[in-house]
C-alpha cells in the first residue's frame, strides 16, 4: 500500500488587533513585520495580481514600502498621515482584522519616527505601526494615477536598495 503525502497551504496570515512587533532576533532583518487593515490590503492584493505588475513581479513588501515612499515623497507627510488617523481611521471598528505582511526596513524607519513623535504622545491618542502602515496605503490609494506611481516607487526603492548593497 502506498501513501501519498498531501501538503496544505497555510491559512492566510490574519491578525486581530495586535500590532507589528519585531522579535528580538529580527532587529537587524531587512524587512519588518507589519499589519494592514483588510480594506487597504484588498487594494494591495489587486495591485499584486494586476497585469501591469510583471517583470519583475513586485511582492507585498515592495508594494507596502512603495505606499510609504509615495506618501513621504510629498511635503507634509506627517501631517497628512496624522490627519488621516485622527479623522478617518479612528472612526473605524478598531477590532477589524488585519493582514500580516512585511515592509522594507528603510520605510519602516520612517513610520517608526512618526510612532515616536510628539504627535503620538500624551495627550494625543497612541497609534501603532499597523495604523501608520494602513494610513500610508490608504493615502497612496487616493493619489491620481496611484497604480503607476506605486509601481514606479517600488522599482526606485529596489534600485536604491541594490545600489546601497553594492557599496
Amino acid at each position: 500500500m502506498t501513501t501519498a503525502q498531501i501538503s496544505f497551504h497555510p491559512a492566510p496570515k490574519l491578525a486581530q488587533c495586535e500590532t507589528g512587533v519585531m522579535p528580538p532576533a529580527a532587529n537587524n532583518a531587512v524587512t519588518v513585520v507589519t499589519r494592514v487593515w483588510l480594506d487597504e490590503y484588498a487594494w494591495l492584493e489587486a495591485l499584486y495580481n494586476d497585469v501591469a505588475n510583471s517583470s519583475p513581479k513586485l511582492r507585498y513588501p515592495d508594494l507596502i514600502s512603495a505606499c510609504v515612499s509615495l506618501v513621504f515623497n510629498r511635503p507634509g507627510a506627517d501631517l497628512r498621515i496624522f490627519t488621516f488617523l485622527h479623522t478617518r481611521l479612528v472612526l473605524r471598528d478598531q477590532h477589524t482584522a488585519r493582514r500580516q505582511e512585511e515592509m522594507w526596513r528603510e520605510q519602516y524607519e520612517l513610520l517608526l519616527a512618526l510612532q515616536k513623535s510628539e504627535q503620538n504622545r500624551h495627550p494625543h491618542p497612541q497609534f501603532k505601526l499597523d495604523h501608520f502602515t494602513t494610513a500610508c496605503v490608504a493615502l497612496a490609494m487616493e493619489e491620481d494615477g496611484a497604480k503607476s506611481k506605486l509601481f514606479e516607487h517600488a522599482r526606485r526603492n529596489i534600485a536604491r536598495r541594490a545600489a546601497t548593497q553594492s557599496r
